[in-house]
């Protein structure tokens, strides 16, 4: 038998030329997809390059060379198949085929809508990349906080839209209709995913009324901790224990917030215990040099109040209270500490003593009981 009666032969219904051609282009897919990808994505980064804001382009291509591989693989195989004598064509698919064609068409066009959804929120991605750049060059933080939240609401309508297009094209569902429909059954489905629209309605509330910021530090109801992330159904935040909490977002608009961030200042309040060996002379020295210690730093406010509040018979009472002229957490804890130093120093200057607390903790050099026996208990009569 020579080649071109082999090549001939015939068997349900093509030749061997086809499958081999059919098989030849699955090949040549299954090869080059990724090259081809590469090349795709390097074409539509230069048409993007004058607004990516420095993304790269391998940061690009990292987002999209997985779906326009999986999608140019696609494409190669109905191009395959397409040599055959039956292929498989939309407009030849209809009742009266075998199930199997059906099943197997039904499938292939659910993972090509699919793969293109995939190329779409991937694009996605990557805009939020360009746009958070620019949100970092900008002073305001609404757009770090924007920048989040639009991205999740285009990929819901994406994976949206991709699910009536699966419906319509693929198992021929009246999509106007369907939606026209649930005009009845939506009010049964807003009443069971009545806390999720609330939600969602409070976090369009957050983005209009602006309570917050992404790295605010705020307080609400038992909850403390710095902005991260606002989206649809919830707000995170970061702890002073670096815990990541997910509060509602109808939470955080119902329960009173305070925005620490928003503070002009930070207050210090304390008690200074002193012992009744200090004198009422040295007591006034030492409240009117600390007074004037605490209001000659430059990032503390005026009001200053220290004043002998209390006479205890385990002490005299000094209360310090004063405000830190600043926003940051860092900052305030090291001027707190400075003025700290500052009260003790005047307190040792004019010879007063702190109030001891009456118990004395003895520390034994290490291996001191290692000689001690139990010594054992006398029963009682």
């Amino acid at each position: 038998m020579t080649l071109q009666q082999f090549l001939n032969l015939r068997f349900l219904g093509n030749n061997v030329l086809a499958y081999l051609t059919c098989l030849g282009i699955v090949l040549f897919g299954f090869a080059f997809k990724t090259l081809l990808s590469r090349l795709l994505s390097r074409l539509a980064f230069r048409f993007l390059r004058n607004s990516t804001e420095g993304v790269t382009e391998e940061q690009f291509q990292a987002l999209l060379i997985k779906p326009v591989a999986l999608v140019v693989f696609l494409v190669t195989l109905y191009l395959a198949f397409n040599v055959l004598d039956y292929p498989v064509r939309s407009s030849e698919l209809s009742r009266h085929e075998p199930w199997p064609k059906l099943a197997a068409f039904r499938v292939y066009q659910i993972v090509l809508f699919t793969s293109v959804a995939w190329i779409a929120l991937r694009l996605i991605d990557f805009a939020e990349l360009v746009f958070r750049r620019r949100a970092e060059q900008t002073p305001s933080r609404l757009n770090d906080q924007l920048v989040p939240f639009a991205k999740d609401l285009f990929k819901v309508l994406v994976m949206s839209l991709t699910f009536l297009v699966i419906l319509g094209k693929v198992f021929g569902v009246n999509v106007t209709a369907l939606i026209g429909g649930l005009g009845i059954g939506g009010l049964a489905v807003a009443f069971a995913a009545k806390e999720s629209l609330e939600n969602l309605i409070a976090s369009f509330t957050i983005f209009l009324d602006r309570p917050f910021a992404v790295g605010d530090l705020v307080e609400v109801g038992n909850v403390s901790g710095t902005i991260e992330k606002v989206g649809f159904r919830s707000t995170r935040l970061r702890t002073a224990e670096k815990s990541y909490v997910t509060v509602p977002n109808k939470a955080m608009i119902d329960k009173p917030l305070d925005n620490l961030s928003l503070r002009t200042a930070r207050r210090v309040s304390f008690t200074l215990a002193l012992s009744h060996t200090t004198t009422s002379d040295q007591l006034r020295h030492i409240i009117a040099d600390g007074q004037r210690a605490i209001q000659e730093h430059p990032l503390v406010l005026a009001e200053v109040q220290i004043k002998f509040a209390a006479l205890t018979p385990a002490a005299k009472e000094v209360t310090v209270q004063y405000f830190v002229e600043t926003t940051s957490y860092d900052e305030y804890l090291n001027v707190k500490e400075e003025l700290n130093y500052r009260l003790v120093e005047v307190v040792e200057q004019h010879g007063g003593t702190f109030a001891s607390t009456g118990t004395t903790f003895l520390r034994l050099p290490d291996g001191a009981l290692s000689g001690l026996q139990a010594v054992p208990e006398k029963p009682l009569v």
